[in-house]
Protein backbone atom coordinates (compact mmCIF):
# COMPACT_ATOMS: atom_id res chain seq x y z
CA UNK A 1 0.00 0.00 0.00
CA UNK A 2 1.05 3.33 -0.54
CA UNK A 3 1.39 10.81 6.11
CA UNK A 4 2.18 16.38 18.23
CA UNK A 5 5.45 17.13 17.37
CA UNK A 6 6.82 20.64 17.81
CA UNK A 7 7.52 22.68 14.75
CA UNK A 8 6.08 25.96 13.48
CA UNK A 9 7.53 28.30 10.90
CA UNK A 10 6.24 31.28 8.94
CA UNK A 11 6.75 31.63 5.22
CA UNK A 12 6.27 34.70 3.04
CA UNK A 13 5.62 34.99 -0.67
CA UNK A 14 8.48 35.99 -2.93
CA UNK A 15 8.04 39.23 -4.83
CA UNK A 16 6.45 38.89 -8.24
CA UNK A 17 3.44 39.54 -10.39
CA UNK A 18 0.22 39.33 -8.41
CA UNK A 19 -3.48 38.93 -9.11
CA UNK A 20 -6.19 41.16 -7.71
CA UNK A 21 -8.32 38.08 -7.14
CA UNK A 22 -5.58 36.05 -5.46
CA UNK A 23 -3.53 37.89 -2.89
CA UNK A 24 -0.03 36.72 -2.07
CA UNK A 25 -0.41 34.22 0.79
CA UNK A 26 1.75 33.47 3.79
CA UNK A 27 1.50 30.37 5.96
CA UNK A 28 2.41 28.96 9.34
CA UNK A 29 3.60 25.34 9.27
CA UNK A 30 3.22 22.59 11.88
CA UNK A 31 4.77 19.14 11.71
CA UNK A 32 2.14 16.63 12.89
CA UNK A 33 3.25 13.04 13.50
CA UNK A 34 1.51 10.26 15.37
CA UNK A 35 4.09 9.23 17.97
CA UNK A 36 3.08 5.59 17.52
CA UNK A 37 5.37 5.77 14.48
CA UNK A 38 7.26 9.05 14.16
CA UNK A 39 9.25 7.75 11.16
CA UNK A 40 6.40 7.71 8.62
CA UNK A 41 3.23 9.81 8.61
CA UNK A 42 1.18 11.15 5.71
CA UNK A 43 -1.70 13.64 6.09
CA UNK A 44 -4.11 13.28 3.19
CA UNK A 45 -7.25 15.36 3.81
CA UNK A 46 -8.66 18.12 6.01
CA UNK A 47 -12.23 19.36 6.49
CA UNK A 48 -13.40 22.83 7.46
CA UNK A 49 -13.50 21.93 11.16
CA UNK A 50 -9.77 21.23 10.92
CA UNK A 51 -10.08 17.45 11.33
CA UNK A 52 -7.36 15.66 9.36
CA UNK A 53 -7.30 12.22 7.71
CA UNK A 54 -4.06 10.28 7.45
CA UNK A 55 -2.06 7.23 8.41
CA UNK A 56 1.27 6.05 9.75
CA UNK A 57 3.51 3.20 8.58
CA UNK A 58 5.32 2.98 5.23
CA UNK A 59 3.56 -0.12 3.91
CA UNK A 60 6.84 -1.98 3.55
CA UNK A 61 6.72 -5.59 4.72
CA UNK A 62 6.47 -5.57 8.51
CA UNK A 63 5.61 -1.86 8.58
CA UNK A 64 1.86 -1.74 7.80
CA UNK A 65 -0.24 1.36 7.12
CA UNK A 66 -2.55 2.24 10.01
CA UNK A 67 -5.24 4.86 9.51
CA UNK A 68 -6.29 7.70 11.80
CA UNK A 69 -8.05 11.00 12.06
CA UNK A 70 -6.59 13.92 13.99
CA UNK A 71 -8.69 16.70 15.54
CA UNK A 72 -7.61 20.14 16.85
CA UNK A 73 -5.67 21.08 18.93
CA UNK A 74 -3.52 18.33 17.36
CA UNK A 75 -1.95 16.75 20.42
CA UNK A 76 -1.12 13.06 20.67
CA UNK A 77 -4.37 12.55 22.57
CA UNK A 78 -6.35 13.93 19.61
CA UNK A 79 -5.57 10.99 17.29
CA UNK A 80 -8.35 8.46 16.71
CA UNK A 81 -7.41 5.12 15.16
CA UNK A 82 -9.52 4.25 12.11
CA UNK A 83 -8.94 0.89 10.46
CA UNK A 84 -11.30 -1.16 8.31
CA UNK A 85 -12.54 -4.10 10.44
CA UNK A 86 -10.36 -7.18 9.93
CA UNK A 87 -7.85 -5.34 7.78
CA UNK A 88 -4.08 -5.70 7.94
CA UNK A 89 -3.54 -2.21 6.56
CA UNK A 90 -5.69 0.92 6.19
CA UNK A 91 -5.26 4.42 4.84
CA UNK A 92 -7.83 7.13 5.60
CA UNK A 93 -7.50 9.32 2.53
CA UNK A 94 -10.36 11.84 2.71
CA UNK A 95 -13.19 13.24 4.80
CA UNK A 96 -16.00 15.75 4.40
CA UNK A 97 -17.61 18.40 6.57
CA UNK A 98 -20.22 15.96 7.93
CA UNK A 99 -17.63 13.50 9.25
CA UNK A 100 -17.80 10.83 6.56
CA UNK A 101 -14.38 9.34 5.82
CA UNK A 102 -13.13 7.27 2.89
CA UNK A 103 -10.00 5.34 2.09
CA UNK A 104 -8.72 1.90 1.24
CA UNK A 105 -7.55 -1.21 3.04
CA UNK A 106 -5.55 -4.36 2.46
CA UNK A 107 -5.69 -7.91 3.77
CA UNK A 108 -1.90 -8.38 3.62
CA UNK A 109 1.41 -6.57 4.19
CA UNK A 110 3.76 -7.99 1.59
CA UNK A 111 5.28 -4.66 0.61
CA UNK A 112 4.45 -1.55 -1.39
CA UNK A 113 2.66 -2.49 -4.64
CA UNK A 114 2.34 -6.13 -3.61
CA UNK A 115 -0.92 -5.97 -1.67
CA UNK A 116 -4.50 -5.90 -2.94
CA UNK A 117 -6.37 -2.65 -2.20
CA UNK A 118 -10.09 -2.33 -1.46
CA UNK A 119 -12.01 0.94 -1.07
CA UNK A 120 -14.15 1.75 1.96
CA UNK A 121 -16.47 4.36 3.41
CA UNK A 122 -17.08 5.09 7.09
CA UNK A 123 -20.34 6.88 7.87
CA UNK A 124 -20.89 7.40 11.58
CA UNK A 125 -18.75 4.38 12.46
CA UNK A 126 -20.40 2.05 9.92
CA UNK A 127 -17.82 0.73 7.47
CA UNK A 128 -18.76 -0.36 3.96
CA UNK A 129 -16.46 -2.16 1.56
CA UNK A 130 -16.51 -0.36 -1.83
CA UNK A 131 -15.07 -1.83 -5.00
CA UNK A 132 -15.92 -0.77 -8.52
CA UNK A 133 -17.51 -3.76 -10.29
CA UNK A 134 -15.04 -3.34 -13.16
CA UNK A 135 -12.10 -4.06 -10.86
CA UNK A 136 -10.46 -7.37 -11.86
CA UNK A 137 -9.73 -9.96 -9.20
CA UNK A 138 -6.34 -10.88 -10.69
CA UNK A 139 -3.45 -10.43 -10.58
CA UNK A 140 -4.25 -8.10 -7.66
CA UNK A 141 -7.44 -6.20 -6.92
CA UNK A 142 -6.52 -2.53 -6.88
CA UNK A 143 -9.30 -0.12 -5.94
CA UNK A 144 -9.02 3.07 -3.89
CA UNK A 145 -11.37 5.81 -2.68
CA UNK A 146 -9.47 9.09 -2.34
CA UNK A 147 -11.96 11.84 -1.55
CA UNK A 148 -15.55 12.67 -0.63
CA UNK A 149 -17.72 15.79 -0.71
CA UNK A 150 -20.43 16.89 1.73
CA UNK A 151 -23.15 15.27 -0.41
CA UNK A 152 -21.46 11.93 0.32
CA UNK A 153 -20.26 11.48 -3.23
CA UNK A 154 -16.88 9.79 -3.14
CA UNK A 155 -14.24 9.69 -5.84
CA UNK A 156 -11.61 7.09 -6.61
CA UNK A 157 -10.13 4.80 -9.21
CA UNK A 158 -9.52 1.17 -10.07
CA UNK A 159 -6.78 -0.54 -12.06
CA UNK A 160 -7.78 -2.84 -14.90
CA UNK A 161 -6.12 -6.07 -16.06
CA UNK A 162 -3.80 -4.07 -18.33
CA UNK A 163 -2.53 -1.94 -15.41
CA UNK A 164 -4.51 1.09 -16.63
CA UNK A 165 -6.29 3.31 -14.10
CA UNK A 166 -9.89 4.48 -14.52
CA UNK A 167 -11.58 7.09 -12.33
CA UNK A 168 -15.14 7.02 -11.01
CA UNK A 169 -17.50 8.58 -8.51
CA UNK A 170 -19.50 6.62 -5.95
CA UNK A 171 -22.80 7.69 -4.37
CA UNK A 172 -22.56 6.51 -0.77
CA UNK A 173 -26.31 6.79 -0.13
CA UNK A 174 -27.46 4.76 -3.13
CA UNK A 175 -24.27 2.65 -3.35
CA UNK A 176 -24.03 3.30 -7.08
CA UNK A 177 -21.03 3.92 -9.32
CA UNK A 178 -20.66 6.35 -12.19
CA UNK A 179 -19.42 5.29 -15.58
CA UNK A 180 -15.64 5.21 -15.88
CA UNK A 181 -14.03 8.65 -15.93
CA UNK A 182 -11.17 8.78 -18.42
CA UNK A 183 -9.26 11.92 -19.32
CA UNK A 184 -9.15 11.99 -23.14
CA UNK A 185 -5.68 13.55 -22.96
CA UNK A 186 -4.13 10.52 -21.25
CA UNK A 187 -4.06 6.74 -21.28
CA UNK A 188 -4.52 6.24 -17.51
CA UNK A 189 -6.70 8.38 -15.21
CA UNK A 190 -6.79 8.83 -11.42
CA UNK A 191 -9.62 10.96 -10.00
CA UNK A 192 -8.36 12.21 -6.65
CA UNK A 193 -10.81 14.76 -5.22
CA UNK A 194 -14.30 16.23 -5.59
CA UNK A 195 -15.88 19.39 -4.19
CA UNK A 196 -19.50 20.14 -3.37
CA UNK A 197 -20.18 21.45 -6.88
CA UNK A 198 -19.03 18.14 -8.34
CA UNK A 199 -15.78 19.59 -9.71
CA UNK A 200 -13.18 16.81 -10.01
CA UNK A 201 -9.41 17.02 -9.99
CA UNK A 202 -6.78 14.36 -10.49
CA UNK A 203 -4.03 13.34 -12.84
CA UNK A 204 -3.47 11.28 -15.95
CA UNK A 205 -0.48 9.58 -17.53
CA UNK A 206 0.14 10.04 -21.23
CA UNK A 207 1.61 7.60 -23.75
CA UNK A 208 5.12 8.81 -22.84
CA UNK A 209 4.56 8.08 -19.11
CA UNK A 210 4.40 11.80 -18.31
CA UNK A 211 1.93 12.81 -15.59
CA UNK A 212 -0.41 15.78 -16.09
CA UNK A 213 -2.96 17.27 -13.70
CA UNK A 214 -6.53 17.80 -14.81
CA UNK A 215 -9.74 19.54 -13.82
CA UNK A 216 -13.00 17.83 -14.85
CA UNK A 217 -15.89 20.30 -14.86
CA UNK A 218 -19.01 18.35 -15.84
CA UNK A 219 -17.11 16.20 -18.33
CA UNK A 220 -15.01 19.02 -19.77
CA UNK A 221 -11.34 18.30 -19.06
CA UNK A 222 -8.69 21.00 -18.68
CA UNK A 223 -5.09 19.83 -18.59
CA UNK A 224 -2.99 21.42 -15.84
CA UNK A 225 0.81 21.55 -16.04
CA UNK A 226 2.98 23.46 -13.58
CA UNK A 227 5.34 25.79 -15.49
CA UNK A 228 8.79 24.27 -15.90
CA UNK A 229 7.82 20.96 -14.29
CA UNK A 230 8.25 17.54 -15.85
CA UNK A 231 5.26 16.00 -14.03
CA UNK A 232 2.18 17.53 -12.37
CA UNK A 233 -0.48 15.94 -10.13
CA UNK A 234 -3.61 17.51 -8.62
CA UNK A 235 -4.66 15.78 -5.39
CA UNK A 236 -7.20 18.01 -3.62
CA UNK A 237 -9.74 20.77 -4.23
CA UNK A 238 -11.93 22.93 -2.00
CA UNK A 239 -15.31 24.59 -2.53
CA UNK A 240 -13.66 27.89 -3.51
CA UNK A 241 -11.94 26.33 -6.51
CA UNK A 242 -8.47 26.15 -4.96
CA UNK A 243 -6.67 22.95 -5.93
CA UNK A 244 -3.47 21.50 -4.47
CA UNK A 245 -0.92 18.91 -5.47
CA UNK A 246 2.74 18.49 -6.32
CA UNK A 247 5.04 18.73 -9.29
CA UNK A 248 8.38 17.23 -10.21
CA UNK A 249 11.30 19.01 -11.82
CA UNK A 250 13.99 16.39 -12.19
CA UNK A 251 14.32 14.85 -8.74
CA UNK A 252 12.87 17.91 -6.96
CA UNK A 253 9.30 17.67 -5.66
CA UNK A 254 7.38 20.85 -4.80
CA UNK A 255 3.92 21.24 -3.31
CA UNK A 256 1.70 23.84 -4.94
CA UNK A 257 -1.59 25.72 -4.83
CA UNK A 258 -3.50 26.12 -8.09
CA UNK A 259 -6.22 28.74 -8.55
CA UNK A 260 -8.56 27.05 -11.05
CA UNK A 261 -10.22 30.29 -12.14
CA UNK A 262 -7.04 32.24 -12.92
CA UNK A 263 -4.59 29.44 -13.66
CA UNK A 264 -2.12 30.86 -11.10
CA UNK A 265 0.33 28.48 -9.43
CA UNK A 266 1.96 29.15 -6.06
CA UNK A 267 4.76 26.83 -4.92
CA UNK A 268 4.35 25.93 -1.24
CA UNK A 269 7.04 23.80 0.41
CA UNK A 270 7.30 22.96 4.08
CA UNK A 271 10.44 24.80 5.32
CA UNK A 272 11.74 21.49 6.70
CA UNK A 273 11.20 19.68 3.41
CA UNK A 274 12.21 21.95 0.54
CA UNK A 275 12.18 19.84 -2.61
CA UNK A 276 10.40 16.90 -0.94
CA UNK A 277 6.91 18.33 -0.28
CA UNK A 278 3.55 16.89 -1.36
CA UNK A 279 0.25 18.68 -0.65
CA UNK A 280 -2.74 16.31 -0.56
CA UNK A 281 -5.69 18.19 0.91
CA UNK A 282 -7.17 21.67 1.31
CA UNK A 283 -10.23 22.93 3.19
CA UNK A 284 -12.44 25.97 2.61
CA UNK A 285 -10.33 28.07 5.01
CA UNK A 286 -7.29 27.49 2.81
CA UNK A 287 -5.55 25.18 5.30
CA UNK A 288 -3.52 22.51 3.53
CA UNK A 289 -2.10 19.16 4.64
CA UNK A 290 0.49 16.86 3.19
CA UNK A 291 3.91 15.44 3.94
CA UNK A 292 7.63 15.93 3.38
CA UNK A 293 10.86 13.97 3.81
CA UNK A 294 13.18 15.36 6.47
CA UNK A 295 16.96 15.31 6.75
CA UNK A 296 16.88 12.02 8.63
CA UNK A 297 14.92 10.34 5.83
CA UNK A 298 11.66 10.23 7.81
CA UNK A 299 8.31 11.08 6.19
CA UNK A 300 6.55 13.74 8.27
CA UNK A 301 2.99 15.02 8.05
CA UNK A 302 2.37 18.75 8.06
CA UNK A 303 -0.40 21.30 8.37
CA UNK A 304 -0.02 24.75 6.80
CA UNK A 305 -2.42 27.45 7.96
CA UNK A 306 -2.75 30.70 6.00
CA UNK A 307 -2.14 33.96 7.79
CA UNK A 308 -2.99 36.22 4.82
CA UNK A 309 -4.37 36.02 1.33
CA UNK A 310 -4.86 32.28 0.97
CA UNK A 311 -8.55 32.12 0.04
CA UNK A 312 -9.41 33.38 -3.46
CA UNK A 313 -12.21 35.92 -3.61
CA UNK A 314 -15.57 34.42 -4.68
CA UNK A 315 -15.80 36.74 -7.69
CA UNK A 316 -12.77 35.08 -9.23
CA UNK A 317 -14.68 31.83 -9.68
CA UNK A 318 -17.41 33.10 -11.97
CA UNK A 319 -15.59 31.46 -14.86
CA UNK A 320 -16.13 27.99 -13.44
CA UNK A 321 -19.60 27.77 -14.93
CA UNK A 322 -18.14 28.72 -18.30
CA UNK A 323 -16.22 25.47 -18.57
CA UNK A 324 -12.88 26.87 -17.36
CA UNK A 325 -12.33 28.61 -20.68
CA UNK A 326 -8.77 29.85 -20.81
CA UNK A 327 -7.79 28.37 -17.45
CA UNK A 328 -5.00 26.42 -19.08
CA UNK A 329 -3.63 29.44 -20.94
CA UNK A 330 -2.45 31.74 -18.17
CA UNK A 331 -0.33 30.30 -15.37
CA UNK A 332 1.76 32.41 -13.04
CA UNK A 333 4.13 30.48 -10.81
CA UNK A 334 5.01 32.00 -7.46
CA UNK A 335 6.92 30.53 -4.56
CA UNK A 336 6.18 30.63 -0.86
CA UNK A 337 9.23 30.32 1.31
Amino acid sequence: MRKILAGAAAAAIAAGAGSAAYAAPSYTFQTLNNNTDPTFNQLLGINSAGTIAGYFGSGMAGHPNKGYTLAPPYGQGNYTNENFPGSVQTQVTGLNNTGTTVGFWSNSNNGVGMDANFGFTDVGGTFTNVNNPHTPAAPLTFNQLLGVNSSNTAVGFYTDANAVNHGYTYNIGSKTFSADINDPNGVSTTTAAINNAGLLVGFDMDANAVTHGFVDNGGTFTEVNAPGATNTSLLGVNNNGLAVGFDMTGAVMDGFLYNIATGAFTILDDPNGIGTTTINGVNDLGQVVGFYVDGAGNTDGFLATPTTGAVPEPASFAVLGAGLVGAGLLRRRRRVG
